[in-house]
């Protein structure tokens, strides 16, 4: 017999335990093929930069999911750092492909100040990559990521590489970026790293002038842009680098220098700011500056409120220039568009089209997708004047009429985005019927994956959320889904109505929201905002889709959708109750500060303390503390009474209720856990788990219930080891997702 929880309390039951698996994953199981879930960028792209000497190559960086290459013979974008296991690697500071040389490529690496940079340079288009690690620490996740680029390869002598450093001055390589030291002849050293608050911005950009040079001597006139405010905001060196000037003239001092490009005439173009950007930027302004006789003109398309940052000419175009505003929140960002050298401006946004179909979220509940915010990467293809792309907070758009606009004609743009993937995924499950996944997402709320090879047209609307924390299905009844997270800024539009929780009938497909909780249990009065008291709360669901509990500090139920809620009994302050997966009756809860347990065998209207045994000694340490953090405790689908917890200790597990509990010690240091399709001849799930084995941090699968773990990711797809939640497929054995900080959700399976 079984000692566990059952409906009239604590008793005997003559349900045994469900048999131990004895099917263990053999050491020659065949190796995992991993892809992407289609989704289609959904991230900030800082900077695109073109091949100057191969038509159809370019590359484009990310703040936090890596770089990629274009590959024309494809027509997709390629990623480049998904086999390193270093996290730092994927908020990329600068890229340059090598102008002379169109197999090679350098990057600048390193999330923010606190992880470690480095140059990584490659010989076959960012396939493989040399790594050098540097004493100048990067930022390409932080302020001012959209300056650029901070990386810069000499056209006459590409054995020079030189870098604009954020805290240490001017940086400069001789020998193809294998070594680099600090140019001790730049007047400004740099800040130094901060110990505390904001980042520096640093050195913005460098720009070589390539007719000031001769191939194989170098070239003699460069120049540097400064991001921090308070003094010049360019400099410029006439002997190759051995001795520099401040450019008099230009932008004002407070101002930060951001991109800038020159032309064949010796015409250099720069945007700069008032701020670094992404945000913040509250004035800026385009300067056009003839380097020949350093003659300097405001050539600033119009003042309103935001600045400017993308900047791109054509090639062998003398005067037409194009740039795009950053910040300009009303009406919104734009691109401006001259042929005059700035005397007169078109600007682009007003006629523009844009045909998101390849990418339906880009509508975000509204019935036209916006034209943009964030406005950093602006190029223009060098092989092709009407081929030009820019960056938003959200994808690439390109186009390949530019020239219509001189003709006063609108400009047609699509999603450039064809294997990006640059997301960060806050949770995910898969559940049993109806669409294979359910993801909820940082910045663009979530969706329901009917089809993992298309760009999802189910996002969850109505509500729209920002971010989409947690995700939750009915056990017995999995049409019956959950969702809660944090608002859209956007209320007032579409689908954004300030909900933070909602529900679903129909898989996740569409949804409703849910009233928030009164103190006194009461209806939620009709002019009452839509959102729950409590910003960001968790919400479950019981195993028939009939009870939500709110996790709000005192614990709320609904039985009939929201319409009412009233506090748990008997339960802690800030106690997170769990559903059997199978009992529809009956829930459970841990207080991680006490360690005690408790449950409800009443569908959470109240809740009992339980004699538990067999739980670690410390629980404290174990509560999330952050809304996005995967939850410890889970049920197991199908199997009444059976849950795990995921401790600081170890790996837990109880049949009975939580009753008792044994610790699972299979040689794995479990962060977070999930259930899978049983393998062959078992009735118990697979278990999936992120964790730790040795010093590797992976994808891990047990068909033995713990007792043993093979790893299923490997050396080509580490992701930077940037994982946030795990779910096994129910359906297909073997299959799990798992959701990264920067390269969206990523599924694996056996071969």
């Amino acid at each position: 017999m079984d000692f566990r929880l059952t409906r009239r309390g604590l008793g005997f039951s003559t349900a045994g335990a469900a048999v131990l698996a004895a099917t263990r994953v053999r050491a020659d199981d065949p190796a995992y093929v991993w892809k992407n879930v289609k989704v289609g960028a959904g991230g900030f792209i800082p900077g695109v930069v073109f091949s100057p000497i191969e038509r159809g190559l370019a590359y484009a960086r990310s703040d936090m999911g890596g770089a990629y290459r274009f590959d024309a013979s494809q027509d997709r974008w390629i990623p480049l750092n998904d086999a390193s296991p270093i996290s730092g690697d994927f908020g990329i500071e600068s890229i340059a492909p090598d102008p002379v040389n169109r197999d090679v490529v350098y990057a600048a690496v390193g999330v923010s100040r606190r992880d470690p940079g480095a140059i990584l340079r490659s010989q076959d288009r960012g396939t493989t990559w040399r790594r050098t690690d540097t004493p100048f620490r990067m930022g390409g996740n932080e302020d001012g990521r959209g300056l650029g680029e901070r990386l810069a390869i000499d056209p006459n002598d590409n054995r020079i590489v030189y870098f604009g450093s954020r805290h240490d001055g001017l940086q400069r390589s001789t020998d193809a970026g294998a070594t680099w030291a600090k140019v001790e002849s730049f007047p400004l050293p740099g800040l130094g790293l901060p110990e505390s608050g904001p980042t520096h911005a640093g050195l913005a950009f460098v720009v070589f002038d390539p007719t000031t040079g001769v191939a194989g001597q170098g070239t003699r006139t460069l120049f540097v842009g400064v991001g921090d405010a308070g003094g010049a905001v360019l400099y410029r060196s006439d002997d190759a680098g051995a001795s520099w000037r401040a450019v008099e003239g230009g932008p004002r001092t407070g101002w930060s220098a951001a991109k800038a490009v020159i032309d064949g005439r010796g015409v250099l173009y720069l945007t700069a700011n008032i701020g670094v950007g992404p945000n913040g930027v509250a004035e800026g302004g385009v300067w056009r500056l003839d380097t020949r006789t350093n003659e300097w003109r405001d050539i600033t398309p119009d003042r309103p409120s935001g600045g400017f940052m993308g900047i791109a000419l054509p090639k062998d175009q003398p005067g037409t220039v194009l740039v795009s505003t950053l910040n300009r929140w009303q009406p919104g960002d734009t691109l401006w568009r001259t042929t005059d050298d700035g005397r007169r401006w078109t600007s682009l946004r007003e006629k523009a089209t844009r045909d998101v179909s390849v990418t339906p979220y880009l509508y975000w509940g509204n019935s036209e997708p916006s034209f943009g915010w964030w406005i950093a990467a602006l190029a223009i293809d060098p092989f092709d004047a009407n081929h030009a792309v820019y960056g938003t907070g959200a994808t690439l758009y390109a186009t390949d009429n530019l020239t219509d606009a001189d003709r006063n004609r609108p400009t047609a743009w699509t999603p450039w985005v064809e294997g990006i993937e640059q997301t960060a995924v806050i949770t995910l499950v898969s559940p049993p019927e109806g669409p294979p996944l359910l993801t909820g997402f940082g910045d663009i709320s979530g969706f329901a994956h009917d089809d993992l090879t298309v760009s999802p047209r189910l996002q969850f609307t109505t509500p729209v959320f920002a971010n989409c924390n947690q995700i939750d299905y009915a056990g017995l009844a999995p049409n019956i889904v959950v969702r809660s997270g944090t608002p859209h800024e956007g209320v007032g539009s579409a689908g954004h109505d300030g909900s933070t929780i909602a529900w679903s009938d129909d898989h996740g497909r569409s949804w409703k929201p849910l009233g928030r909780p009164q103190p006194s249990g009461a209806p939620v009065p009709a002019d009452n905002p839509r959102m729950d008291l409590y910003r960001d709360a968790p919400i479950t669901v019981s195993a028939d889709g009939l009870a939500f509990v709110l996790c709000t500090p005192t614990p709320a139920w609904s039985l009939d959708r929201g319409r009412t809620w009233t506090p748990c009994q008997g339960l802690p302050l800030k106690a997170r109750p769990v559903a059997d997966r199978v009992d529809p009756d009956i829930f459970y809860a841990l207080d991680f500060p006490t360690g005690r347990w408790f449950a409800s065998t009443d569908k959470a209207v109240s809740f009992f303390a339980v004699d538990a045994t067999g739980l670690p000694a410390e629980t404290a340490a174990d509560r999330p503390t952050w809304r996005e953090q995967s939850f410890p405790l889970k049920g197991t689908p199908g199997h009444d009474g059976h849950l795990w917890l995921v401790s600081k200790a170890g790996l837990y597990r109880s049949t009975n209720g939580g009753v008792a509990w044994t610790k699972v010690d299979g040689g794995l240091g479990v962060e977070m856990l999930d259930f899978g399709k049983p393998p062959e001849g078992s009735t118990y799930p697979a278990l999936f788990a992120i964790g730790w084995r040795g010093q590797t941090r992976g994808v891990f699968r047990s068909d033995d219930e713990g007792r043993s773990w093979v790893r299923v990711s490997d050396d080509r797809h580490e992701y930077g080891r940037r994982y946030r939640a795990i779910a096994g497929d129910p359906r297909v054995f073997g299959r799990v997702y798992v959701a990264t900080d920067g390269r969206g959700v990523v599924y694996g399976e056996p071969a």
